[in-house]
C-alpha cells in the first residue's frame, strides 16, 4: 500500500517501533471478506457456500473466499445476509457481553446507533437485542438516511425507528417525541473518522490522510459525544468505534469522554487468540481514569481485559477498527412508565398518535415481514431467475392459481417484496430506488 506523507512518522511518534513495523507489514496485506447471517431469516447450522471460517467473536459471522458477487444473490436483497467487515462484528461480543453482565439492573428497553448508515451494526444491534427493546437507527446525511432505512426494512424487525438528525437534535427531543420519550439505556457511537483502518479498501482514505485531518477529526467526534451525552441515561452504557489507529481519535478521545463528561471505561474481555490488541501507545500509564472490572470474567487467566480494543490488519482477520466501552456516572434511572406498557402510558401514545406525534415522526417507514404475513397477503415462491427478474422490476407472470391482489413474492422462503396479482398480468411493486440496476446480472446463491 502507498502510504500518506508522514504517516510512518506521525506513529513512530506515538506508537512502538516494532508494532509501527507490524501494522506498516499488515497493511500491505489483502483484505478479507466476510458477510453476517440474519438469524431471524436462516437457521444457525447455515453455511455459506465458499465459507473459509467462522468470525471468532461473532458465531453469525463467515469469512469468504474468493469473493462473490453479491448483488446477484437473491438472499442478499431478502436480509438473510449482511456483507460486513469482520472486525466491526466485534460488536455482537461487547453487546452480549454487556446484556449477560450485571450492567444492566434495568432492562434494555431503548437504544439508540447515532450513526448507523450504511445500516451494518444496526443490523447486529437488532439481532441481539430483545424484541421489545427499541432501537432507533440514525443517520444525519439525507442520502445514506434512505440507505440505512433500505437495509433496515430488508432485515426485518418491527420494533427499529429509522431518524435522519443530528446527536443535538436527538438530545433536545428526548422527552419530546414518540421515538424518544426518555434517555437511552445504551448509545453506539461509530463516530465520523480519518478512515486509517480502510486503508486497504479505499484509495480515498489514504489521500484525505494528514496530521492535521486527524486532529479535525478527533474534534469533531469530541463535539459528537458531548452532543449525545445528555441523551444517554444515568448508569447507560456508551460504545464509541472508530475506523482509525491513531490515540487522537482513539484512546485520548475516550479517555476525554470519561474525564469530562463522567464515565468509567469498561474493560471488554477477549480471548487472546483472537489478535486484539489493548492500548497501542508508547506510554500507557493513564492518570486519573479507574478501570472497572466488574462481573465480565476478569479473573478467569485465559482472558485478557482490554480497556481499549485495538483491530490491526495483520495480526487480526479483518480491516483496522477500534471500540471503547463506558459506562455513564450517576445513579441508574427507574423505569420508565412510558416504556413499562402500563395503562396511562398506553393511552398517552394513542393521544399522541391522534395529535400526530407519535412513533413514526419524524422516522423513515420500515415495514417488516411480519406485519404482511400477520395480514394475511399470500405468498408465492420464485425461482433463482425470476427472483433476479423481480429484483430488476421486471414483468413477471405469476402462475395461474395465485390469488388476485397484493401477493408477497419469495426466494427460498425469503421475502423479497410485493406484486399486486391483477389476473392477467401482475405490477411490480418492488420500489424503484432498491432495483438491480445491471442487466447482467447473472443469478446466483451462497446459500443452497
Amino acid at each position: 500500500m502507498q502510504q500518506p506523507k508522514d504517516f510512518d512518522s506521525y506513529f513512530r511518534e506515538r506508537w512502538r517501533d516494532e508494532d509501527v513495523a507490524a501494522l506498516m507489514a499488515g497493511l500491505d496485506g489483502e483484505p478479507s471478506v466476510s458477510i453476517r447471517v440474519n438469524p431471524k431469516r436462516l437457521p444457525s447450522e447455515a453455511e455459506p457456500e465458499g465459507a473459509d471460517g467462522r468470525v471468532p467473536w461473532c458465531p453469525e459471522g463467515f469469512y469468504l473466499k474468493p469473493r462473490p458477487v453479491f448483488t446477484s444473490d437473491p438472499l442478499l436483497h431478502a436480509g438473510a445476509y449482511y456483507v460486513q467487515e469482520a472486525s466491526s462484528m466485534f460488536l455482537a461480543h461487547v453487546v452480549r457481553t454487556i446484556l449477560h453482565s450485571s450492567f444492566f439492573t434495568l432492562r434494555c428497553q431503548a437504544v439508540l446507533d447515532l450513526c448507523a448508515a450504511p445500516g451494518g451494526k444496526s443490523t447486529l444491534l437488532r439481532s441481539l437485542l430483545p424484541d421489545d427493546c427499541r432501537l432507533v437507527s440514525n443517520e444525519p446525511n439525507r442520502v445514506r438516511a434512505q440507505v440505512l432505512a433500505e437495509n433496515m426494512a430488508k432485515w426485518g424487525h418491527p420494533n427499529v425507528v429509522v431518524t435522519q438528525a443530528y446527536a443535538a437534535d436527538i438530545a433536545h427531543a428526548i422527552g419530546k417525541t414518540g421515538f424518544a420519550q426518555r434517555p437511552f439505556d445504551l448509545i453506539l457511537a461509530d463516530v465520523p473518522c480519518s478512515g486509517e483502518g480502510m486503508m486497504r479498501k479505499e484509495a480515498e482514505a489514504v489521500a484525505q490522510w494528514s496530521p492535521s485531518f486527524v486532529a479535525e477529526c478527533a474534534a469533531l467526534q469530541r463535539s459528537i459525544v458531548s452532543d449525545i451525552w445528555p441523551a444517554l441515561r444515568a448508569g447507560g452504557i456508551l460504545i464509541y468505534s472508530t475506523c482509525t489507529f491513531n490515540p487522537e481519535e482513539d484512546e485520548e478521545n475516550v479517555e476525554w469522554i470519561a474525564r469530562e463528561l463522567g464515565a468509567e471505561i469498561i474493560p471488554i474481555p477477549v480471548e487472546p487468540s483472537w489478535g486484539i490488541r489493548g492500548d497501542m501507545r508508547k506510554e500507557r500509564e493513564i492518570q486519573d481514569i479507574k478501570y472497572k472490572i466488574q462481573d465480565i470474567r476478569a479473573h478467569q487467566s485465559s482472558i485478557i481485559n482490554h480497556p481499549f480494543c485495538h483491530f490491526l490488519p495483520g495480526q487480526v482477520r479483518g480491516e483496522g477498527f477500534f471500540m471503547a466501552v463506558l459506562r455513564k456516572h450517576g445513579a441508574e434511572e427507574s423505569d420508565s412508565e412510558d416504556y413499562a406498557e402500563s395503562p396511562k402510558a398506553l393511552k398517552r401514545k394513542k393521544k399522541e398518535r391522534r395529535k400526530g406525534n407519535g412513533d413514526a415522526a419524524p422516522a423513515l417507514t420500515v415495514l417488516p415481514t411480519d406485519v404482511l404475513d400477520e395480514a394475511g397477503a399470500p405468498r408465492v415462491e420464485l425461482s433463482l431467475e425470476e427472483a433476479i427478474r423481480y429484483l430488476q422490476r421486471e414483468a413477471l407472470v405469476l402462475p395461474a392459481e395465485t390469488p388476485r391482489g397484493i401477493v408477497q413474492v419469495c426466494f427460498r422462503g425469503q421475502r423479497l417484496g410485493l406484486m399486486k396479482n391483477l389476473g392477467t398480468r401482475a405490477n411490480n411493486l418492488y420500489p424503484k430506488e432498491w432495483r438491480i440496476r445491471s442487466g447482467y446480472a447473472i443469478p446466483h446463491t451462497l446459500f443452497a
